[in-house]
C-alpha cells in the first residue's frame, strides 16, 4: 500500500474486505510500505486481485516471519492488527437521486464494498443495532433544510425536499421536522454510546453535535418550522450533550449558508493550489486506533471544500483527538473520539477529489483517482470495526 507499487489503493480494501467476507486470515501492517495488508494466499484471492486490478505480491513464510518480527521491534513505530470479520455497514442517506453525491457511498461502490442504505425510519425503529458501522450522509439534523434557503428556496428539489421531510415528520407523530431529526440523531447518539461506530462528513458532523447540544430549544427560524426561534436561544445550548464541539456560536441568519462558529469555511485564507492538511503520527503500538485511521502513502493530503469545511480548533473539546490539520490556516480538518462503549470520526469538507463541490455538479470518477489519499481515509475508517476484539465468552 505505499505510494509506488500499489495501481489502485482504492480497490484493495475491496479485496480485504473480500477476504474477511471469505474467512481469510488478514492482518493490516500498520506503517509498514503505507499500511499494507497481510492476507492468506489463495488462488480465488489472486485472481481477484487481478480482475479488480489491485496489486500485490506473493511472499514465503519465512519473509512473512522476518516482516513480523521487524514490526514487532520496539524500535520501529510499527504494529501488526488481525483484522477478524467484515464489518456490517450501513449509508444514513435520504432514498432517491439529491443534487448533490455522496463521497462515502461512490468510494464504497468503487471499491467493491456492500452496504445498506437506511434512513429515518429505519433509525427510528431500531435498524441500527444491525450495523457495526455508519455513515451520516450530507445532512442537517437541525431541521433547517441545510440552511439553503436564501440560494434555492424557489428550486423544485427545494420545494420538494420540504415538503416530503415534513411528511415524514407527521407520519412519525412530530410537529416538527426539526423535532424529527432530533429524534433521529438521538437515535444515533445511543447506537455509538452503545459501542457502534459512526463516520461523518461535511455539514453530517457540525448540525449533528447542533442539534444534540439544541435538544428541547427551538432554534429554527419561521422559514424552517412555521414559527420563530425562542428567545435567547444561544444561552440555552447544552455543550455537555454533544460528541465533539463545544462553546460554539450558531448563525441565527437564516439567510446565511452557515450553521455556526464550528466551520472554518468562510474564515479560510488559503488559495486552492496551497490547500493541503497534515496527517498526524501516532505511536503505533500505543495509540493503534488513530493510527489505523490515518494509514496513507503520504502524510499529505489535498484539501477539499464543502458547507462544512474544516473546525475551529476553539469549538473542539480537549477529549477529541485530532489527527489531520491544516497548519497553514490553523484548522482541524479529522477528528476522533470515543463516546460511551463507541467511536466517532468526523472528516471535514465533501468530495476529497473535488476541491469546490457545488449542488448540481457531475459526481467524480473514481477511476480516475485509485490512488486517492483524502478517499484513503473513509476506507480506513470503514475496516476498522474489522479490528474490534470480540466479546470474551462468559
Amino acid at each position: 500500500m505505499d505510494a509506488d507499487s500499489q495501481t489502485d489503493h482504492l480497490k484493495a480494501y475491496g479485496i480485504t474486505y473480500y477476504s474477511l467476507v471469505n474467512q481469510l486470515k488478514v492482518r493490516w501492517l500498520l506503517n509498514y510500505r503505507g499500511g499494507s495488508f497481510l492476507i492468506s494466499d489463495t488462488e480465488a484471492l489472486r485472481r481477484e486481485c487481478q480482475i479488480r486490478g489491485v496489486s500485490f505480491e506473493i511472499i514465503s513464510d519465512s519473509k512473512t516471519a522476518q516482516i513480523l518480527e521487524e514490526i514487532s521491534s520496539p524500535s520501529q513505530n510499527m504494529e501488526s492488527v488481525e483484522l477478524e470479520k467484515a464489518p456490517e455497514i450501513a449509508v444514513y442517506s435520504p432514498q432517491g437521486n439529491k443534487p448533490w453525491d455522496d463521497a462515502v457511498t461512490m468510494v464504497l461502490t468503487y471499491a467493491e464494498i456492500p452496504y445498506e442504505t437506511i434512513y429515518d425510519r429505519e433509525v427510528l425503529n431500531d435498524a441500527l443495532l444491525r450495523y457495526d458501522w455508519l455513515h451520516l450522509h450530507h445532512e442537517d439534523f437541525t431541521g433547517q433544510y441545510g440552511k439553503f434557503y436564501r440560494a434555492f428556496r424557489t428550486t423544485p428539489w427545494y420545494i420538494e425536499d420540504k415538503k416530503e421531510a415534513e411528511a415524514l415528520a407527521a407520519e412519525r407523530g412530530y410537529d416538527k421536522v426539526s423535532e424529527e431529526k432530533l429524534a433521529v440523531a438521538l437515535k444515533i447518539r445511543d447506537y455509538v454510546v452503545g459501542g457502534g461506530f459512526m463516520f461523518a462528513m461535511c455539514s453530517a458532523t457540525d448540525s449533528f453535535d447542533i442539534a444534540l447540544a439544541a435538544e428541547n430549544v427551538d432554534i429554527a427560524e419561521a422559514m424552517f418550522d412555521g414559527d420563530p426561534s425562542e428567545p435567547g436561544y444561544q444561552a440555552k445550548i447544552d455543550y455537555n450533550n454533544t460528541f465533539a464541539f463545544t462553546d460554539f456560536i450558531l448563525e441565527r441568519n437564516p439567510q446565511v449558508y452557515e450553521f455556526s462558529s464550528i466551520d472554518m469555511t468562510q474564515k479560510r485564507q488559503i488559495p486552492a493550489e496551497s490547500d493541503y492538511f497534515t496527517l498526524m503520527d501516532f505511536s503505533a503500538k500505543w495509540d493503534v486506533v488513530p493510527t489505523m485511521l490515518t494509514q496513507n502513502h503520504t502524510r499529505l493530503v489535498k484539501g477539499f471544500m464543502g458547507q462544512t469545511t474544516a473546525f475551529n480548533p476553539e469549538n473542539i473539546k480537549a477529549s477529541v483527538l485530532v489527527m489531520g490539520e491544516s497548519r497553514l490556516n490553523g484548522e482541524a480538518r479529522y477528528i476522533h473520539g470515543i463516546k460511551g462503549k463507541g467511536f466517532f470520526t468526523f472528516y471535514g469538507g465533501h468530495d476529497p477529489e473535488d476541491y469546490t463541490h457545488r449542488v448540481g455538479d457531475p459526481k467524480t470518477e473514481l477511476e480516475l483517482h485509485p490512488n486517492s489519499p483524502g478517499y484513503r481515509l473513509i476506507l480506513n475508517n470503514v475496516l476498522f470495526p474489522a479490528a474490534r476484539k470480540k466479546k470474551q465468552k462468559t
